[in-house]
């Protein structure tokens, strides 16, 4: 049974990642109370006696809007941290997957595939761009687009708080001019399975199988858990982000190397936590 190294292993992605593959891989967590991820010599020190086949860097910083004001932790986290973990597993001549994200493109083609040319626009996307720099051709990059899950109580996901919203009555804006492409996590998880597995040191998108814009996602919601899509009004990207940091307006992102995996629609991974909760 294969031997990965996981950072993030308590996140949002690497704790279902690690869940559901736990019967398939030896999960070895990189947990804060083992390594700094973000100090070479703690990386160093960590790596150099641990028997492991491949280094799975699900850890980093994720928020878009204080990412412009928090720099030096994003650039840290997302940029050094990647560095360390990647030069270190070079040396003993470990496999290595990173964990990127569709906030890379700046949203102005009509859809972004694994051969689009990055281009960020807010500093959170710059930060996953530069880590994708330093590993490419020798490294797999997997970007992933809005995750969403079932349940996780560390941490919510625009799923579970737009739903959470509609339960508490809330009124809540939907954006209109925008584009997003939901992601099961549970298909990022078996997608990951497949690339573990069959590695190459190459780009890969693990996304969502359609994208649509928030004010339709959130009416999804609505619909799907039996809740009152009257509660979501309409407002444009605009009226939305004043004030925060830039998004990819049209965040459309598909594979054209995903031939492994089936990536469900938004509406079938809502159908399917529906069951699941039920």
């Amino acid at each position: 049974m294969k031997k990965i190294a996981i950072t993030g292993a308590t996140g949002l992605v690497g704790s279902r990642i690690s869940e559901l593959l736990k019967n398939d891989f030896t999960f070895i967590p990189l947990n804060h109370g083992s390594v700094d991820i973000t100090n070479a010599d703690s990386v160093k020190m960590a790596l150099e006696n641990l028997d492991y086949d491949l280094l799975l860097h699900c850890a980093g910083y994720t928020n878009v809007d204080k990412a412009e004001t928090e720099k030096d932790i994003a650039h840290s986290l997302n940029v050094e941290a990647t560095r360390f973990l990647f030069e270190a597993a070079q040396k003993q001549g470990k496999k290595f997957i990173y964990i990127s994200t569709d906030f890379v493109f700046d949203g102005t083609s009509d859809v972004s595939d694994e051969n689009t040319v990055p281009n960020p626009v807010g500093y959170y996307g710059q930060t996953k761009y530069e880590g994708e720099q330093i590993v490419k051709d020798s490294a797999m990059i997997v970007r992933i687009s809005y995750p969403y899950r079932a349940d996780y109580d560390k941490r919510s996901d625009f799923f579970r708080t737009i739903r959470s919203l509609l339960q508490q009555g809330k009124k809540i804006n939907g954006i209109t001019d925008s584009i997003i492409t939901p992601t099961f996590i549970d298909d990022i998880a078996l997608g990951i399975k497949y690339l573990i597995n069959n590695f190459k040191p190459e780009i890969f998108h693990l996304v969502g199988g359609d994208s649509m814009s928030p004010y339709d996602a959130f009416n999804s919601i609505a619909q799907i858990f039996n809740l009152d899509s009257s509660l979501v009004s309409q407002t444009t990207i605009g009226e939305f982000f004043q004030g925060k940091a830039k998004r990819p307006i049209n965040g459309k992102t598909v594979s054209i190397k995903n031939d492994f995996q089936p990536m469900r629609t938004f509406r079938d991974g809502l159908i399917e936590i529906s069951a699941s909760i039920k």
